[in-house]
């Protein structure tokens, strides 16, 4: 019996997806540019160069999504002067586990001037989901950034929820090496449940961080000045030469809305691709 759980064991893993991107951009006489190049299993990145002051970057995940024991990596290096925007083709798909995580591990350098902009579109997590990520950054003395992650638990609109599963992502942000912010969440077992708790999220299925790296006190009044305008809450804060917004909202789309609006008021306009 145990010969044959290893050999179950062995085929589940070989049959489950794994990707890694591994990109370096570099700024040469004002433009920035690709220096390096790596892709590896079913994750893609592509060019479309739609903004002239920056490139842009657009991951592609051609398996069309992850479930559990797929393992995913991101290492993206902005060189001096460099700037660049990262998105997504698409929002991101964790589907149905049968015990396994699946795991992103997204790793990103932002040199001295340079600048990141890293706006992925939507992650959802179906019913039963499991997905383990971290994010670790290193930013160099004058460096920026500014990072928009949202989650959905469930699609609302297709009359799906999230009852049960495990989500749980960790932020690590080091400037110079010294750590200046650490952030974990974490959901395990009846995750709709404990999002229907008031203090969790009152029953909103939709969350999402926005960082600003530097940011200031105008941030605030800027995000605070939408008052009413917001489908969802929103509130924004500021320390250590940071501003953080935190969203929550009732459906992907009322989000959606809200996160477009924030990046807007932040001066940072969203990627044609999550208009399209």
């Amino acid at each position: 019996m145990p010969t044959a759980i290893a050999a179950t064991a062995r085929t589940f893993a070989a049959n489950r997806a794994t990707g890694h991107i591994a990109l370096s951009v570099s700024a040469h006489d004002g433009t920035t540019r690709r220096t390096r190049v790596h892709e590896d299993g079913s994750l893609r990145v592509r060019f479309p160069n739609a903004t002239p002051q920056a490139l842009e970057a657009v991951l592609v995940n051609t398996g069309g999504g992850m479930t559990g024991g797929d393992r995913f990596s991101i290492d993206l290096s902005v060189g001096e002067g460099a700037s660049l925007i990262f998105g997504t083709a698409a929002a991101e798909k964790i589907y149905r586990s049968s015990g396994a995580d699946a795991a992103m591990d997204v790793r990103l350098s932002v040199a001295q001037d340079a600048k990141l902009a890293w706006l992925p579109q939507e992650t959802i997590l179906f019913d039963h989901a499991r997905l383990r990520r971290t994010i670790d950054i290193d930013l160099a003395e004058g460096s920026s950034l500014i990072m928009a992650e949202a989650v959905v638990f469930g699609r609302a609109a297709m009359d799906e929820a999230m009852v049960q599963g495990f989500f749980t992502d960790a932020w690590r942000i080091r400037r110079s090496g010294k750590l200046i912010y650490a952030d974990t969440a974490r959901l395990d077992g009846a995750i709709a449940a404990r999002m229907a708790a008031r203090a969790v999220t009152n029953g909103g299925i939709a969350i999402a961080t926005v960082l600003l790296a530097p940011g200031a006190d105008a941030a605030l009044e800027q995000v605070r000045a939408l008052g009413e305008t917001f489908s969802g809450e929103v509130g924004i804060s500021s320390w250590n030469g940071m501003a953080v917004a935190r969203l929550c909202a009732k459906d992907g789309a009322a989000l959606r809305h809200d996160m477009i609006a924030v990046l807007a008021a932040l001066g940072t306009p969203v990627p044609r691709l999550w208009l399209q």
